[in-house]
Parts: structure tokens; sequence; C-alpha cells
């Protein structure tokens, strides 16, 4: 059994293409609004845009963190974090560094993750470590779990949505099968109708990155036999 907002606050509104315009961020954070959805990930420039709309609402603002590739030093993962929280972030999604782990380094792999954990939790803000699955292997993917269990991260998510796959069903079962209880699961790349939604679900995902939000919040109402939300530019003032 579900409801309408234990589907909607699964949700992190994705705002990360890069050819979006600002009327387009703005649109997507009033969507955001009028379906309340969990949050909006949203590009780290606009981070103070994304946090002045959502400030009446109970929607968190997200950003990403050394996006896409991960290859970013831990320093400027670090500065990022703290630019992002400083703008209004509340979730970073961060990428690890994909080659460090290709190469066995997990000594720097860890430390890379713990210096974007270390900024978010002792300011009170959350952290997704995003794998991006379809480069690793098994045993990568599980000893990734491990690290982020053993760091306190606050999710391990599938991919950054910009990798040749993105969320799998055996991905998911075997992430959450490696992460500890106190680590949540993260869907990204793949999820774009209500059924997918509620099968990544029952594997115990809390969190997907969605851009088809609208379509998919829609069915859910019409399977409830809810009115249609829609989203328009007066529903958020000021924009």
């Amino acid at each position: 059994m579900w409801n309408y907002s234990d589907i909607a606050k699964m949700i992190d509104h994705s705002l990360l293409n890069p050819t979006l315009t600002y009327s387009d961020l703005v649109a997507g954070c009033r969507q955001a609004v009028a379906y309340d959805v969990a949050s909006v990930c949203i590009m780290p420039y606009a981070v103070s845009l994304c946090s002045e709309i959502l400030q009446e609402s109970e929607v968190k603002v997200s950003t990403t963190i050394g996006f896409p590739h991960g290859g970013h030093t831990a320093a400027a993962k670090a500065f990022e974090a703290n630019r992002a929280i400083d703008d209004g972030a509340q979730e970073l999604d961060m990428v690890v560094n994909v080659s460090r782990v290709k190469s066995a380094q997990w000594v720097d792999v860890q430390d890379d993750i713990r210096a974007v954990i270390d900024v978010a939790h002792g300011r009170s803000q959350k952290v997704k470590v995003i794998f991006e699955n379809a480069y690793l292997t098994d045993d990568e993917k599980i000893r990734l779990c491990e690290i982020c269990g053993e760091l306190n991260a606050d999710w391990v998510k599938t991919s950054t949505g910009y990798a040749p796959t993105g969320a799998t069903l055996e991905d998911l079962v075997l992430m959450r099968k490696h992460s500890p209880e106190h680590v949540q699961v993260k869907a990204a790349g793949g999820v774009r109708d209500l059924d997918r939604i509620l099968e990544v679900r029952a594997i115990g995902v809390t969190r997907v990155g969605a851009s088809a939000t609208a379509k998919m919040l829609d069915e859910a109402r019409a399977r409830l036999g809810l009115e249609p939300i829609e989203a328009k530019a007066s529903e958020v003032a000021g924009y």
C-alpha cells in the first residue's frame, strides 16, 4: 500500500541538463513545489536561486559535487560542498573518483568521500555518494558500499545519468544487500514511470533521481483517484 506522499517524497527532481536555461530552472523549481517532491537537484551555480524559490516549501535543495566524472581533488570537492551549503544546499550528490576506484586506490577513495561527508555532516546536511556503476565491477560496488557504511554516508547512489547505463535492478539489490541499514539507496537513470518507482521501492530504494517527475506523479494521482496538479507560473510568486 502507498499514498501520494510516499511516492512524491522519493523523488529528487533533476535539473542538471547542461542546456537548461535560467527560465527552465525557475520553472523546474516551481514544478517541484507544486508536486511536493523530496528535493530539487540543481546545477551548483543555481543553488541560491533554488533555495529562494523553495524556502516556503518542504522541498529540499540538493546539488552535485565533483559532477559528473568525480575526478576533482578531494580539496576541490570539499570547497564545492562548503560553497553549496553556504548557498542553501541541504543534500549533496557527490561523485566518487572513478579512476581511483578502478585503480583500487581504496585509501584515496575513502579520503575523497570523507572530505565531503565531513563538511556536510559538520554542517548538519546530508550526502549521497554516486558510484557510476556502469564502469564498475560488482566487487568494486561492494567495496564502495562498505566504505560508505564506514563513513556514515546518508545514501549510496547508482549513477549520474550521464554514463552508458543507469539504475539496474541487479545493482540496486546488490547495493541494498551490501550497505548497512543506516545507509539508504538512491536510483538514478532509467526510472521514468510509476511502475518502475514501485519496483525499486519494493527493493528498499528510498530516493530516485528523475526528470519525468510530472509524468510519474500525474500517474500516481490518477491511480489514487486524486485531482491532477497543474504547475503554473503563478504558484510561486516573485520569479
